[in-house]
């Protein structure tokens, strides 16, 4: 048995607040003695972390982009694919134009109204820069000539938060009308969301050729610039290298992987690999 001073330090994206926490519970059936040290920020947050030398056991982030461009190979050998999501425009009843707002107009209703919109930080969260995409491909796919560009004049910096799972505090506060966000936190934080065509929405793979057409630079924290291009969404873990509870960790990974972790991803509206 695990003494009392073992602890598990995972580091994940802050989509995953609520499966990381389920699967935690599961992990505490196995290792009931071991202490669970469970820290989230933006998935490219998270890596810097891990390059400015964070302490870290398991690390799950929401692009495996993330991984190969800043962990492997120096800080992580290999990653794991384990689910799937997509993106949505969420909003609840007390936004303006919630009434009328649909899959039809929903452009027409944040430009021509005083609804505001945000998103998150697209150089630290790739929930941030999949929104910059689903803009570009509705300008593609809706055939409408500066689309992307006047969204993203309209949502300005007051409008940027640092990850996915801040946009959801900003819209229970009534901060702002709309978010652009994964359906599975959507799901989880109960809003109302309009959903895209799968052409825009970032979750089918028939369409990774398509969705590739797009791309956002990023620049990191030293001002090094890197190219994201678009791609079907996908979260994946890895243990590091430098872990040095790997036999601990490794269990976790299992469970997140498990039956048992794929339904809570799957209740938490996230779609299992």
């Amino acid at each position: 048995m695990n003494n009392k001073k073992d602890v598990l330090k995972i580091l994940h994206a802050g989509a995953l607040r609520k499966p990381m926490k389920e699967c935690v519970h599961l992990f505490w059936d196995d290792y009931p003695h071991v202490e669970v040290a469970l820290d989230y920020a933006g998935s490219r947050a998270c890596a810097y972390a891990i390059l400015e030398g964070q302490d870290v056991d398991v690390v799950a982030l929401a692009d495996p982009h993330v991984f190969e461009d800043m962990l492997v190979p120096e800080h992580v050998d290999v990653f794991f694919v384990f689910a799937t999501d997509q993106m949505v425009l969420a909003y609840d009843e007390f936004s303006q134009n919630s009434s009328t707002i649909s899959k039809d107009n929903w452009m027409d209703v944040l430009l021509e109204s005083r609804a505001s919109f945000a998103r998150s930080d697209h150089n630290l969260d790739p929930c941030g820069y999949r929104t910059l995409m689903v803009w570009q491909l509705a300008e593609k796919f809706y055939n409408k000539p500066g689309l992307f560009e006047t969204l993203n004049q309209k949502c300005g910096q007051e409008y940027i938060y640092p990850k996915s799972i801040d946009l959801g505090g900003a819209l229970l506060e009534g901060k702002v009308d709309y978010i652009f966000e994964y359906l599975s936190v959507t799901k989880q934080l109960g809003f109302k969301y309009i959903g895209f065509p799968e052409r825009i929405n970032l979750s089918n793979p028939a369409y990774a050729d398509y969705y590739s057409q797009v791309t956002v630079t990023v620049t990191g924290k030293g001002g090094g610039v890197s190219l994201v291009r678009g791609a079907p969404i996908e979260f994946a873990v890895a243990i590091p290298k430098k872990s040095s509870q790997k036999e601990l960790a490794n269990h976790f990974v299992k469970i997140l992987t498990s039956p048992e972790g794929e339904r809570i991803l799957e209740d938490c509206g996230l779609i299992s690999c």
